[in-house]
């Protein structure tokens, strides 16, 4: 199958290659030039611009960072939605605001062209491996053309509902679960921390005695040894609650936790921590906070 994949992230880059792996012919574009190269050397074919992508592709994938994004790459010069047609498949892979993902749903109806939202759920280090995890919407036959694509990606899919904003909607919900657990193990291991237990140890007993899951033991992990690389930073993390915390709004739900982690954000990237990993910037302000830190 011919794919247009667009925004070659770490993400991106790392589902785009299992997709390469899964024998699909692949067209790829990046703002920065400079991140196609692996994949050129591996056999996809770089476009120019994103409509270049599309031309000839039964599916185009677009994996961008945020909204801003998506208004450029699809509405801009040379964008993407003036060149698809009703016999190509759009996949919307990043997690984007329920606002524009209603507005894609629209736009893609008006103009007949096939539309499924399916955001994904991992860090790099899954997508690496093909075991991320897909939440899908859209229409039955369409979500179904999709899922042999998304499949060498990913280790499952839930199918979420009819409308593709649905999907964006279970995402951005997912990423909040993410971020008030990371707060919860932050609070509780400077707890345990001010009774003389190691963090590590506090862990393990609780997460066998209560949770045993995997999940808790990742990012436990990752909080405890910071990796080089940050598989996901604090400003996706400040975004995506932004994001949650806007879809609700517009439902006239309020979420008070949500606002507490918008906070807690906010003093990650006042203390310069914009840029380190998710969970990392999230404990470093719960120590700075009981002054451990």
């Amino acid at each position: 199958m011919r794919i247009g994949f667009l925004g070659l992230g770490k993400m991106g880059a790392a589902m785009a290659h299992r997709l390469i792996l899964a024998g699909h012919e692949l067209a790829v574009w990046n703002r920065t030039e400079g991140r196609t190269e692996p994949l050129a050397r591996e056999g996809a074919i770089v476009a120019g611009t994103p409509a270049e992508a599309e031309l000839g592709a039964d599916a185009v994938i677009t994996m961008l960072f945020d909204d801003h994004a998506h208004e450029e790459v699809l509405f801009g010069s040379n964008g993407l939605m003036e060149a698809l047609t009703p016999s190509t498949l759009h996949i919307a892979c990043s997690t984007i605001s329920v606002k524009l993902s209603e507005r894609l749903t629209q736009e893609h109806a008006k103009r007949g062209i096939p539309f499924v939202a399916a955001p994904v759920f991992g860090r790099p280090s899954v997508a690496e491996v093909g075991k991320l995890w897909i939440v899908a919407a859209g229409t039955t036959e369409n979500v179904e053309r999709a899922r042999p694509i998304l499949e060498p990606m990913s280790r499952g899919m839930s199918v979420v509902g009819t409308e593709p904003w649905q999907a964006h909607a279970l995402k951005v919900g997912g990423n909040f679960l993410i971020s008030t657990m990371i707060q919860s193990l932050s609070e509780a291991f400077v707890y345990a921390e001010s009774q003389g237990i190691d963090p590590g140890v506090f862990l393990e007993a609780v997460n066998s005695a209560l949770f045993q899951s995997p999940f808790y033991a990742s990012y436990a992990n990752v909080m405890l040894h910071p990796p080089e690389q940050p598989g996901a930073t604090i400003d996706l993390g400040a975004k995506d609650t932004r994001l949650l915390r806007e879809a609700a709004a517009a439902r006239g739900a309020r979420l008070s936790m949500a606002d507490s982690l918008a906070v807690v954000f906010e003093e990650a990237k006042k203390a310069g921590w914009a840029n380190e990993d998710w969970a990392v910037g999230q404990y470093r302000v719960a120590k700075k906070r009981a002054g451990s830190l």
